[in-house]
């Protein structure tokens, strides 16, 4: 189990992280998410005792990292799938990580096994693509048989197989009853992965629940189709709804924070003809934009398409 509790780290007149409180347990996938410069791979090195905290402590089953006695075979991390030197080979790198917590050699050919390096055990980690570093990376932190992982944007570099792979991989290390944070900007992705979220934005916790608990809090909308559709619109309006219209070849009338069944009999109760009517759920990436929306460090402006490139109509 991680345990953080009241966590701050300031950097000169940056406080990076804020007085954060989170649990991480056993058995689950928590995923770790907010907008650049929230603070979570700062949390995540403190974790690991890699940066010290202003204030507050973080915990590894109830002891600061710092305090471990072979801390490779009680916690695993990948933080940076590049810092291994690019002149050793993987097999090298991993061989001198098990020589300095006690681990037996032959657990070095195990977890390149694992994830699918043994063919290229011998070639320098200078010449490993990112989606390599990031396997070899992962086969570092399985190299004690940890009961605790922590992992930040691993599935960076990897192709759609490897992603997969990943996910599958992860969630397979938390079935056996491992405690696994992972952070990641792929929001779609840990969607699919994880089974708790712990959001930060600013440093500071925006969120600490399941990922259903999080999407249905955001707004459900209703999609219809009709070929009265500005009647529909109208109707809707009448009762009490916002609409819009999204445009296209057939388009379609929207109405947020509604269920489907009072639309339904809107449109009945006005003689209005339905083709389609469903209800859709916040995705997890329309949920987090709106939660992070006053946290975000960086604001795009409205993207502006060159001359000459499609979509530019000039």
């Amino acid at each position: 189990m991680i345990t953080v509790q009241g966590l701050t780290k300031v950097y000169g007149p940056t406080r990076a992280v804020d007085n954060l409180t989170f649990t991480v347990r056993p058995g689950i996938v928590t995923g770790f998410l907010g907008p650049n410069g929230a603070g979570k791979s700062t949390t995540m090195r403190m974790i690991l005792g890699l940066d010290n905290p202003t204030s507050g402590v973080a915990t590894v089953n109830g002891v600061p990292y710092v305090q471990l006695q072979d801390p490779l075979r009680q916690v695993g991390g990948l933080l940076d799938a590049k810092w291994v030197h690019p002149n050793r080979s993987a097999r090298s790198h991993l061989r001198w990580m098990a020589a300095s917590n006690g681990i037996p050699a032959r657990r070095v050919d195990e977890v390149l096994a694992m994830v699918g390096l043994s063919s290229v055990a011998g070639k320098r980690a200078g010449q490993f693509s990112l989606g390599m570093s990031q396997r070899l990376g992962i086969a570092g932190a399985l190299l004690g048989d940890p009961g605790v992982l922590l992992f930040d944007e691993p599935v960076n570099g990897l192709d759609p197989e490897g992603i997969v792979w990943a996910r599958n991989f992860i969630r397979a290390l938390a079935a056996q009853g491992r405690t696994v944070l992972v952070s990641s900007h792929l929001l779609s992705e840990m969607a699919l992965t994880a089974d708790h979220l712990v959001v930060i934005g600013q440093g500071r916790l925006i969120a600490d629940a399941t990922v259903d608990q999080i999407t249905s809090s955001a707004r459900r909308s209703v999609r219809a189709r009709s070929p009265q559709l500005q009647a529909l619109s109208d109707a809707v309006q009448r009762a009490g709804f916002q609409t819009r219209i999204e445009p296209g070849p057939e388009p379609v009338l929207v109405v947020d924070d509604a269920e489907s069944a009072p639309i339904g009999e809107i449109a009945a109760k006005n003689s209005i003809t339905l083709h389609e009517l469903s209800s859709k759920q916040a995705s997890l990436e329309e949920a987090f934009m709106a939660m992070t929306a006053g946290s975000v460090e960086y604001q795009g402006g409205a993207a502006a398409v060159p001359a000459g490139m499609p979509g530019g109509m000039r």
